[in-house]
Order: C-alpha cells, then structure tokens, then sequence
C-alpha cells in the first residue's frame, strides 16, 4: 500500500507531456515551370528557414510535426519527408537535411493546386492530436490542372486545416491576388509574395517565423 501510494505521488508530481501545438506540411511546386537552379533555391531557402533560432525555438518548444510534399500536375504529388515529430534541435537539424537534400521527383508536368491541397489534407489523419493543422503551399504559376483549389475550401474548413502560400511572381505578376483569392483558406491565413526565385529564401523564412511564433506564443 505504501509502495502505491509512493507511485501514485511521483505519478501526480510527474510534469505534463508537452503536447504537439502545430502540424505543418511543406508543400513545393516542382511543376515545370521551376527550373533546377530555382528547385535548388526552394529547397536550400526551406532547409535555412527551418534552422532559424527563433523559428527552430518554436518548433522544439510545441513539439511541431513536420512533412515535406513536392506537387505539381494531376495525379503527381508525392510526401518526400513522412511525418517527423520534432522533439529536439538534433531532429529539426536532421529534418533540415532531408530538406535541402531531398531530390527532384518530376520537371515537366503541369500545376495541380487543387490536387496538392487534396492529397496533403489527407495525410492529417496521422498528426490527428496537433493543436492545428496547416499547409505551407508555395507556386509560381496558378492552377491550369486537376480540381480547382477553391472547390477544396469548405472540406478544408470542416477539417480545421489551414493553407497559407507563397506566391512567387517570377512570370505572374498578379499571382498573390490569385492566391488570395483562390487558394488560402482558414482563420488568420495569409500569402506571402516573392518578386522572384532569388527573394524566395528570405520570404520564406519570414512567413514561418509569422507561422511558428504565432502559434506557440501562448505555450508556457
């Protein structure tokens, strides 16, 4: 009796389990109209924003999960890095490897937002216990495949997921109004624009600074 009432003490002093507060997936355009070079910077700039300190502070701290999906026309879109829970900076630093060294699975195929959003809200089934759920989605060209992106809204909201984007308007100029309007959807989403591939690093790191730190601010 004593025995079980020791454990029953150690039980109740015992600290929480810090529960997942953000799954995010990563989802790339790898569509025809991004050349290897311009690949190679998404990849790099994604990798680089991960290990930011604050947003990799942010990270660790609401134990985040995290997958990488590359997308581009119907039918074409494949999760590259599963699922990583990220518990430590030694996970983050591995998950940002696989990032940066993840290679290309398709050059010369059209865009199927739409579709990637479809395909990447089926996977949050898996990550069922995180506070919220969110896409990262990233284009340079609007949908012209496949289901359209704004068809795919009210699923999206009645499953709690959230889609932010960035829009980079390398050849499309008017590509963040697009996004805006066609592609985003849930509480306080948001697009961020790059003028170009080369601005895309710096962006990024931005919009998941905006992402992480939100979303853990209230953590204690």
């Amino acid at each position: 009796m004593v025995l079980l009432r020791s454990i029953a003490v150690c039980l109740c002093l015992a600290p929480p389990a810090t529960a997942c507060d953000l799954a995010l997936a990563l989802a790339v355009d790898v569509s025809g109209s991004v050349d290897s070079a311009e690949y190679r910077i998404q990849m790099d700039g994604l990798a680089a924003g991960l290990r930011d300190p604050i947003v990799s502070e942010a990270l660790v701290r609401g134990q985040a999960r995290l997958m990488l999906v590359q997308w581009t026309g119907s039918s074409r879109q494949k999760i590259t890095v599963p699922w990583t829970h990220i518990d430590s900076f030694e996970t983050l630093d591995r998950f940002a490897d696989q990032v940066a060294g993840d290679p290309r699975v398709w050059r010369n195929f059209s865009t199927a937002i739409g579709e990637a959003l479809e395909m990447t809200m089926s996977s949050f089934g898996a990550v069922s216990d995180c506070k919220r759920h969110l896409i990262d989605i990233s284009g340079d060209g609007v949908s012209n495949e496949g289901v359209e992106p704004s068809e795919l809204h009210a699923v999206l909201r009645t499953r709690g997921v959230t889609v932010n984007a960035i829009a980079i308007e390398e050849s499309e100029p008017e590509l963040t109004a697009y996004f805006f309007e066609n592609v985003i959807v849930g509480e306080g989403a948001f697009v961020v624009s790059a003028a170009g591939f080369a601005d895309y690093p710096d962006r990024i790191r931005k919009k998941l600074l905006r992402e992480v730190t939100q979303q853990t601010a209230g953590l204690q």
